[in-house]
């Protein structure tokens, strides 16, 4: 069992961060940090876009070629992609400069940024930013915050959560803070996410529970259908909560692999509530397909169609934008089966039965549809496979926020 608690990514012992405001943008945070007292084993997903950022390459081979990490240092405002070797240059400069104020090794230095794509980190501003965050590193709930708001970019607000849960008797603690609100279609995981732990795992069982589950999390979301050249997943696990290590796919490894859920199902629901001018999160259960992968790529569909997208902007349960997304995702049903319901906090209505329209009541559909999150429900009754995804509905808002991104 996992019960939420406060803390984000400072909830798990030994772990500290913060957030300041280094002069890359004009007045908001623009730069994190999260450092652990002792080296953590580490994890990391990346895009699967072959124009990847600077950081993205730099992290992925830090993971692979380094036993531990011990810090993580971010930038809002600028991208670092399509930068070239002076990119790759800044990387390293970054992971240089806060080692030095960490007194750890540079190899010990996880890098992140996200923001503008094609202009040069302003590295004065980089490493101001560096000697405030070391200074300022701060344990407390507080700090955690700071730390969230300060990796925002056209985000509405922070996004973090943490949960406490049990291994072998030990209590364990996990937190995370992602940001993530446009250029959303991941292909592993969603623009930047960081999560932190006190378990004792082995490095070769991190990475797995993480590259895992993000089949079921990340990899559903969808705001927009692009995918990021900046999309990274980092899990720091520090192993001070003292339990004897997972080193094996036991209970332990699967109580820890249910906190991760939590964690990441969570924080996916916020980046898609959260999608740029979006104003209602859009939940889409597919149930009792063929296959694992079938539910996969019908809820894609429905998520990702426009149209479904701009009915439920509209509050429109217009079915047969839903019928149509099934249609043309790739996967052989039956259309004479298929149920399909809404459900929100205004209630629930089922709006089509084997295939064909219930006669609902078109007024009670909209009450349903105009709440800030809603649950479309689609029954294929070919099979017992069934996944989620996660998007929201598509508004004019979108557009102006996009339009005027860099002016």
């Amino acid at each position: 069992m996992v019960y939420e608690i406060e803390g984000g990514v400072n909830a798990a012992v030994g772990f500290s961060s913060m957030g300041v405001h280094a002069g890359i943008k004009k007045a908001k945070r623009d730069m994190a940090m999260i450092f652990s007292r002792v080296p953590c084993v580490a994890a990391g997903t990346f895009t699967t876009n072959v124009v990847k950022a600077a950081p993205v390459i730099y992290d992925r081979d830090t993971i692979y070629e380094n036993d531990y990490a011990q810090a993580i240092v971010i930038n809002s405002g600028v991208a670092n992609a399509c930068t070239g070797e002076e990119g790759m240059k800044y990387c390293k400069d970054m992971a240089a400069a806060t080692a030095k104020a960490l007194d750890i090794k540079p190899t010990d230095v996880l890098v992140a940024s996200t923001g503008v794509i094609g202009q040069q980190l302003p590295m004065d501003k980089i490493q101001t930013g560096i000697d405030m965050l070391s200074f300022t590193l701060d344990s407390s709930e507080e700090g955690a915050h700071l730390a969230a708001e300060a990796i925002m970019t056209t985000d509405t607000m922070p996004k973090e959560i943490a949960y406490e849960f049990r291994v072998a008797g030990k209590q364990c603690r996990i937190g995370g803070m992602c940001k993530g609100s446009g250029m959303i279609h991941p292909n592993m995981c969603t623009m930047l996410s960081f999560i932190t732990t006190d378990v004792s795992i082995t490095k070769e069982l991190l990475y797995e529970a993480l590259s895992e589950n993000i089949k079921d999390t990340y990899n559903m979301v969808s705001v927009d259908g692009d995918t990021s050249t900046n999309d990274t997943v980092l899990l720091l696990a520090n192993g001070m909560a003292e339990n004897k290590t997972i080193d094996e796919k036991n209970d332990d490894y699967y109580a820890f692999v249910e906190a991760l859920n939590a964690v990441n199902t969570y924080l996916c629901k916020c980046i898609a509530g959260d999608g740029e001018g979006a104003t209602a999160l859009l939940e889409v259960k597919v149930n009792n397909t063929a296959t694992k992968d079938d539910a996969i790529t019908l809820a894609k569909s429905v998520c990702t169609s426009s149209l479904v997208k701009t009915a439920i902007c509209g509050h429109d349960a217009n079915w047969g934008r839903i019928m149509c997304a099934l249609g043309y995702a790739g996967v052989d049903f039956d259309p004479n089966l298929i149920d399909i319901s809404f459900h929100s906090k205004a209630g629930r209505i089922e709006i089509v039965h084997n295939g064909i329209s219930t006669g609902y009541s078109e007024e009670k559909a909209t009450e349903i549809l105009s709440e800030d999150a809603v649950t479309l429900i689609i029954d294929m009754k070919c099979g017992d496979a069934s996944a989620v995804a996660w998007g929201c509905d598509l508004t004019h808002d979108y557009i102006s926020i996009n339009a005027d991104y860099r002016s």
